[in-house]
């Protein structure tokens, strides 16, 4: 087991975080949480994939798997830095407080980055002795990555398989001319990631000398339109004209009637093994650098998965198909021995796949929401718990906790009432049965600390819109929760 206690945490997405520049940041109010996640009893901070996110702003469709989103990079750091000057944030817009706005949040950005890039320039930014050790620990997915980014900021309305045919192949030859035509713009994304390990690495350390540990979540698939899938074109089921023959997704859920149609490139894991699989071992390395333990995304995709053919309009048709996951993970396990991995397990779910997850000895996920669908052997009702669980009110797929009980259906309603012995349940009695199961971690969604409704829902699964713009109002952060919820941690012995 990951833990050898039991502990409990939060899940807040950092673009959640209260801020005056139009999302949340990894600066100040971002270290205001985790001494508000200590003051709360609190071990663990959860939150989603932080890398660079495309057109839909999902968390789980980025442009890269190393590269983090320079969206999160905190302006007030960057002139404590000297990369600003005070006066250049003077013209901070007026941006929502209860939600992000992308079209005026990004190029507003956008140009203060420019500026500090600038500074950068002048103070030979690129020449520094940190610079050169940030180069040293990244330059293997950065130089990939970096050019990737260039050719997509000036070949806009493209994706990389449109591109002239020796760019789209990775031709040698074609990446070093568009990396002399593009030159600057490599060299911004390169500031640019500098910038946002600086911050995030900050961050990190002053949430572990808090002995807050951080989450974070690896998704199983990466999107097609990727430096990932560019500069790994053998490693994917693509066609002849580099284009996926089959894609990614699930039959229909608890989520979708028709399943859930991500579009994403699968896995040609014949060819990864060939490799060694060398690309999921630098991910996944990769990623327990960045964080203290990790959540794969679809887990179950690492034994079986769900291919459907390019061109569907639903999830409905597809096969199984077999993975390599065990053999991936026994050679991760031999490399670093105990693995500090969840396994995203909810969904359809075989005797396979928890077999797999539990000769890794991996915590699986129960979620209480869905826990009254059906009779008294529902695996996710808290009787049927095994320490080996991490236990949820609700995840970021899911509507929160208050909005749910709003819409449930009166039959469910009443088995809600009736386990936890009480006529109106709200989202803290929820929250009560996550932390007194025998789970060895709770997770809660700060959303359902708050006791918000479906208005703060972060995603809908099947939708690409209205989604991932949830942002906490500063005012609501009460005293009165954190003292609530280290009551609750210290009453079921999660805060020992």
């Amino acid at each position: 087991m990951i833990f050898d206690k039991r502990v409990s945490g939060v899940l807040l997405h950092p673009s959640s975080l209260p801020g005056k520049y139009g999302i949340g940041t990894l600066g100040a109010e971002a270290f205001r949480f985790v001494d508000w996640l200590c003051d709360s009893g609190q071990k663990i901070w959860q939150m989603l994939p932080l890398g660079p996110t495309d057109w839909s702003h999902s968390p789980y469709q980025a442009y890269s798997a190393f590269a983090g989103n320079p969206d999160l990079i905190d302006p007030d750091l960057l002139v404590s830095e000297g990369y600003l000057l005070p006066g250049q944030l003077d013209g901070t817009l007026e941006f929502p407080i209860d939600k992000i706005n992308f079209k005026t949040m990004v190029p507003f950005r956008e140009k203060l980055l420019r500026a500090a890039y600038k500074q950068f320039i002048i103070r030979n930014g690129f020449d520094t002795p940190e610079y050169h050790q940030f180069w040293d620990q990244h330059w293997w997915w950065l130089e990939s990555w970096s050019l990737f980014d260039a050719c997509r900021t000036h070949l806009p309305g493209t994706d990389w398989g449109e591109w002239e045919e020796p760019l789209k192949l990775h031709e040698e030859a074609a990446l070093l001319a568009h990396y002399h035509k593009y030159h600057e713009t490599v060299r911004f994304c390169r500031f640019l990631q500098y910038l946002f390990f600086r911050q995030w690495f900050a961050l990190k350390n002053y949430a572990n000398n808090k002995g807050i540990s951080i989450f974070g979540d690896i998704p199983l698939y990466v999107s097609y339109n990727s430096s990932d899938v560019w500069s790994n074109q053998k490693l994917f089921l693509l066609d002849d004209k580099q284009r996926p023959n089959l894609v990614g997704g699930v039959p229909p859920d608890y989520f979708s009637k028709t399943g859930q149609l991500w579009g994403n490139p699968l896995f040609d894991w014949d060819k990864i093994q060939q490799q060694g699989y060398d690309w999921w071992m630098a991910r996944i390395h990769f990623n327990l650098r960045m964080f203290d333990l990790v959540r794969i995304d679809h887990f179950r995709g690492l034994e079986s998965f769900w291919a459907i053919p390019a061109g569907e309009k639903t999830a409905i048709n597809g096969i199984w198909m077999k993975a390599k996951g065990d053999e991936m993970l026994q050679l991760l396990q031999h490399q670093i021995g105990s693995l500090p991995i969840v396994a995203e397990d909810l969904g359809l779910i075989t005797e396979e796949v928890d077999q797999l997850r539990k000769k890794y000895n991996l915590p699986g996920m129960k979620v209480l929401q869905f826990a009254f669908s059906d009779g008294a052997d529902n695996t996710h009702l808290p009787h049927n718990y095994r320490h080996d669980f991490v236990a949820y009110t609700g995840t970021h797929d899911n509507n929160t906790t208050n909005g749910w009980l709003q819409s449930i259906k009166k039959g469910e309603m009443l088995k809600v009432q009736a386990y936890l012995g009480i006529e109106q349940p709200d989202a803290w009695s929820l929250i009560r049965k996550a932390e007194e199961s025998v789970a060895q971690l709770a997770i809660i969604p700060m959303q359902d600390i708050l006791c918000l409704g479906a208005a703060a829902r972060m995603n809908k699964p099947g939708t690409t819109k209205g989604n991932w713009i949830w942002r906490m109002d500063p005012s609501s952060m009460k005293k009165e929760y954190g003292e609530r919820l280290l009551g609750l941690t210290r009453l079921f012995g999660r805060n020992l």
